[in-house]
Formats: structure tokens, sequence, C-alpha cells
């Protein structure tokens, strides 16, 4: 659903949000300067009043003040203006009236109107366009066109393989997913940034174009080494580092065993010790595991395992162990999954080594 609903924004805000903006762009740059009695066919406004017509409208002012925009991550200040005739305006613009151009009031300048609005004003040195010039605005509604487009793409195809994961793959986060994660950032980054480094709509529309199937290529190519790399088992192979101090790392121990913690989130690791903890300095509330915990082996998360099982952003590992035919399962991140090992695996805490891939 949300992926459905990302696609449909994205096809307003290109087919109507960009459309708009473009066909208000061209017509700004092709607008004529203003005439005495200068009006479009079918206007209804005053044609006694330029100020409001379909042409350039420049005009000599006097800045009176200005007024800086609190709150905006860019600076912008409001700009206060009066015609010879005594007519008041006001119109944004980005910097800072200290900063060159120096906006100083008592300074004469020229404002260009065009539909009733400054669009832009000609400084003794430069010109510097308002907020209300329209060009170039199409760039946000691409940008945000062509991105939600692709994120909700990705969510789609994401949904869809999700629904034809077969029954044997347990694994919580596939490789399959992943994929479809990678290659949804990319487009998406790609879609994004596509306008701002063109010049032309129909430019950032052909980068889009020439991008999409060389990150699809990538991705098939990724899925397709990914896809031999797990075939068989999902036992992982890793050394044991048997810690020589004790310290506390983040973890769970689950299972129907007395000794499986109760939502504690740390483990206390040394030579032949473990326990869980909720203390993250594991001085209290600890409940040691047996010299019968047996490990069996260390496998990525399955969608089985029990609720409460820490995720650590995908980074988790899962040890299986085994005591008295009861599974328990040891929780921890893969940085630390070593020095667990290399705790269980001490002979001070069993009698036989245990036998890990």
């Amino acid at each position: 659903m949300f992926g459905a609903v990302c696609v449909l924004v994205a096809g307003w805000l290109l087919l109507v949000g960009m459309r708009g903006a473009l066909a208000e762009e061209s017509a700004f740059r092709s607008a004529p300067a203003c005439t005495s009695g200068t009006r479009d066919a079918g206007d209804s406004r005053d044609p006694r009043d330029p100020r409001d017509a379909n042409c350039l409208r420049t005009v000599t002012v006097r800045i009176d003040r200005t007024d800086e925009v609190k709150g905006h991550k860019t600076p912008t200040y409001r700009l206060y203006v009066t015609e010879p005739d005594g007519t008041a305006h006001r119109t944004h613009l980005h910097g800072s009236p200290r900063e060159a151009p120096l906006a100083k009031p008592g300074t004469t300048v020229e404002v260009t109107s065009w539909r009733g609005l400054i669009r832009y004003v000609d400084f003794p040195t430069t010109r510097r366009p308002t907020l209300a010039d329209p060009t170039d605005e199409y760039r946000l509604f691409c940008s945000l066109g062509l991105g939600l487009a692709f994120y909700g793409a990705a969510f789609l195809w994401g949904g869809y393989r999700l629904s034809r994961r077969t029954p044997h793959t347990l694994r919580a986060y596939s490789w399959q997913a992943s994929v479809t994660v990678a290659g949804g950032l990319c487009l998406t980054l790609l879609g994004v940034t596509a306008p701002w480094f063109t010049d032309t709509a129909g430019s950032a529309l052909r980068l889009v174009s020439v991008g999409t199937p060389v990150v699809l290529i990538a991705c098939l190519g990724a899925a397709v080494v990914l896809k031999r790399r797990h075939r068989g088992d999902d036992t992982l192979a890793l050394t044991p580092a048997v810690p020589t101090e004790e310290q506390v790392i983040g973890g769970r121990v689950l299972g129907a065993t007395p000794y499986a913690d109760g939502g504690g989130g740390f483990l206390v690791v040394g030579p032949g010790y473990l326990a869980s903890t909720p203390d993250p300095t594991g001085t209290t509330l600890r409940r040691e595991t047996p010299g019968t915990l047996t490990p069996v082996r260390v496998r990525p998360p399955y969608t089985t395992d029990p609720a409460g099982r820490p995720h650590y952003g995908g980074r988790a590992l899962v040890l299986e162990c085994e005591d008295h035919g009861e599974e328990v399962l040891v929780v921890t991140r893969r940085q630390h999954m070593p020095t667990v090992l290399g705790a269980l695996g001490h002979p001070h805490h069993h009698t036989d080594s245990p036998v890990l891939p």
C-alpha cells in the first residue's frame, strides 16, 4: 500500500506539478517587455493597471527597509520597496541584506514584475532573482517525483518478492531483500539528484534513463554472486576469540531454560564464563550459563526465532546451543560473536571442546 501511494504521488508531481512549473517558466521566459496597454488576449484584469500584466514590467524603486527571515536553513530576507507613485511592494530574496549586493535603505534599484509578482531585482552591480522567480522551479517537482517513483517501486518489488518467498527461506534478512534495498536506494538517489545536475527536465530524464539500466545490471550481478554464496547450509564459520578479561557486551540468552534472560539485553563474557544481565555495568542480577551449555553452530537470524530477539540494525548473529536437549539461543552483534564462542569454548566452561565450523 505504501509503495502504491508513493508511485501515485510521484505521478502527480511529474505529470501535474512539473508540467505546470515548466509551462509557467516557458511563459515567463517568452514574456515581452510591457508597453502601454499591453495585455494578453482574454485577460479579464483591469487594463489600466499594468502591474498584473502578462508582460515584464520594470520600474525603478527605492528600498525602504529589509527584514531577515528567521528559522530558514537558507538565509532569506524581505525587501520592502516603493515606486515613485507611492505604491509599496514586498518581495523575498535569498541571502542577507548586509552581504553583496547590499540592500541598504534609500538605495535605488530596478524591479521586474510579471503577473503581479516581483520576479527579480536589478541592483547597481548585479541581478538577483526573488523567491517568486519561476525559473527552474520544475527541479523540485522532478526531484521529488523521480525519487518517490523509485522508492515506491522498490517497496512494491520487495512486497512481491516477500510474497513469493519459499517456506524454507528462514533468514530474517535475506540477500534478496538486501539487493532490493540497495538497488532501490541507488535508484532513488539517482532520481533525486538528476534534476540538480542537469540543465533541463529532458536531460534529467535522459540521465535517469541511462543510469537505471546500469543500477539494475549491477543488482543482477550482485544477486548472482549472493545466490551462489548462500547455497546450502546457513552455518557461518567463525574463529573463537577467548576473552582475556571480563567484559560486558550487548546480547541476550533466549530459551526455555531457567538461566535464559527476561529481557536483560547485556552479556557478561570472560574466560570460561557467560552470563546475561539487565545491568549495563554487569555487576548485578547475573544469570550464569551452566557448563552443560554446548554450542552447536552460528547462523544468521531466522524469522522463527523467539520474540524479543535483538536486531542491532541487521548486524545480529545467533549462536544455537543445546542444554540436555533444550535449544538455547545466544544473540549478539556480529563483532562480538567470536568472543562469546571463546567464552563458551574455554576449558573452564566445558570439559569437551565444542565442535564448531
